[in-house]
């Protein structure tokens, strides 16, 4: 194909040339969300290069794992799934590189679900040459482009729209039954106290609000879980990764903490409607307070926290919380490839701020895994919890944006009571 336009192999409509694409290539894998891993760059290169070399069709699961990772041609792929993990990685470090307004306006390269052939388009977001204030930065997430393309082998069958939101239905009908005893009892007459009053920038208002759960993603499939290479567990561990990302639509502590933390809206006589956080537009987040359950699989908790000081990233094989205020703390940490019945402690995010970019009050219960969103959701539901938190909180915490740190002792698959590391509020 040479350096002739590729616009024959993906995005209809736009043209780009070779030589384009691989200068964009060399940006990305010069970034230190590439930079910093050897397997990365590798995988996201050597399909660039192919599609650009007219061979699409043959980036399959077994041939990457042979060319990129020298495996052996007649390697297990469903026990060493290295291609498929590697492949996820490189997916969110794309949207967290364009994410940044300092890329925009350069072309996009994409990796969609299902598939190891890149897409190649146009950015549609505004380069930073005019105010913000212009027109939003999340604007063009909304309708994020999605090429169509042919499953690779063993990649996930995905969840029908008329599925999915029947389950959606589900949940939300489960959680309003439980609110229902609470919300005809007279909680409006007595004193406000703690779960309330840090709920009241949502609670008030007419406005209905919005919670919006994270989904595992469909990198992996089912058979993979037998074993994963270098899994400290051996061939029937269950590693952190896949845990989260074969649970499901939505995973049973998301829905816990949906079913005890929409009790509190209940109680005040609060709306609100539930949606999975890839069909949450940025339009819909404006209409109302925002609830943000999860967090590596919620892409909207990602970049509401990726300017606070306390934020989620996954660096060489691990999930952190991260502290931008003192960079080396690292000890809030999970390995991936931890083998999921050894997980004895879990990290998570409790926030609750006035988001500037949707202009809506927030809350956030986000955890590295399950137990640590499931420990969140406690704190800002069971008034003992949040006291604690709020006791490392100046008094006018009422007026001010909050977001802490907690830890949960993880027993038996479940967590421990909550405890608070760090607070800050402006």
């Amino acid at each position: 194909m040479g350096s002739k336009s590729v616009a024959e192999i993906q995005a209809p409509g736009a043209a780009f040339d070779a030589a384009a694409i691989r200068e964009q290539l060399d940006r990305l894998v010069a970034h230190p969300l590439f930079s910093n891993s050897k397997r990365y760059p590798v995988l996201l290169a050597h399909t660039v290069e192919q599609t650009l070399k007219g061979n699409a069709s043959e980036l399959k699961e077994r041939s990457i794992g042979v060319e990129v990772f020298g495996r052996s041609p007649t390697y297990d792929s469903n026990a060493d799934p290295v291609v498929r993990i590697t492949a996820g990685e490189v997916r969110k470090r794309l949207v967290q590189y364009y994410y940044d307004l300092a890329h925009a306006g350069e072309l996009v390269i994409e990796l969609p679900i299902g598939s190891y052939v890149p897409v190649f388009r146009a950015s549609d977001r505004v380069a930073p040459d005019r105010p913000v204030e212009a027109e939003s930065p999340l604007a063009s997430l909304e309708q994020p482009s999605v090429a169509v393309t042919t499953p690779a082998e063993g990649s996930a069958q995905r969840v029908s729209p008329r599925f999915r939101w029947w389950r959606i239905a589900v949940f939300v009908l489960a959680a309003c039954g439980l609110g229902v005893g609470i919300g005809m009892r007279f909680q409006d007459l007595r004193p406000l106290g703690p779960v309330d009053r840090f709920w009241a920038p949502l609670t008030a208002g007419a406005d209905t609000a919005t919670y919006c759960l994270g989904e595992p993603a469909k990198d992996l499939d089912a058979s993979a879980l037998g074993s994963l290479e270098g899994s400290a567990g051996g061939a029937n561990a269950e590693p952190l990764h896949f845990r989260l990302h074969q649970s499901g639509l939505f995973a049973l502590a998301d829905v816990i903490t949906l079913t005890n933390t929409a009790a509190v809206l209940e109680a005040r006589h609060k709306a609100f409607r539930v949606v999975p956080a890839s069909s949450a537009t940025f339009t819909q987040l404006r209409e109302g307070p925002i609830v943000l359950i999860g967090a590596f699989d919620n892409i909207w908790t990602l970049r509401v926290t990726e300017k606070l000081r306390f934020g989620f990233e996954s660096r060489n094989g691990v999930a952190l919380i991260v502290d931008r205020k003192s960079p080396a703390q690292t000890t809030w940490a999970t390995a991936w490839d931890l083998p999921y019945e050894k997980l004895s402690r879990d990290y998570a995010i409790v926030a609750r701020i006035h988001d500037n970019i949707t202009g809506q009050p927030v809350m956030i219960a986000a955890g590295i895994s399950e137990e640590g969103t499931e420990a969140a959701g406690e704190i800002l539901s069971n008034p003992v919890y949040l006291r604690s938190l709020l006791a490392k909180a100046p008094a006018n915490w009422e007026e001010m944006n909050v977001e802490a740190v907690i830890e949960t002792q993880v027993i038996g698959g479940h967590p421990g009571p909550p405890t608070v590391l760090a607070v800050e509020t402006w």
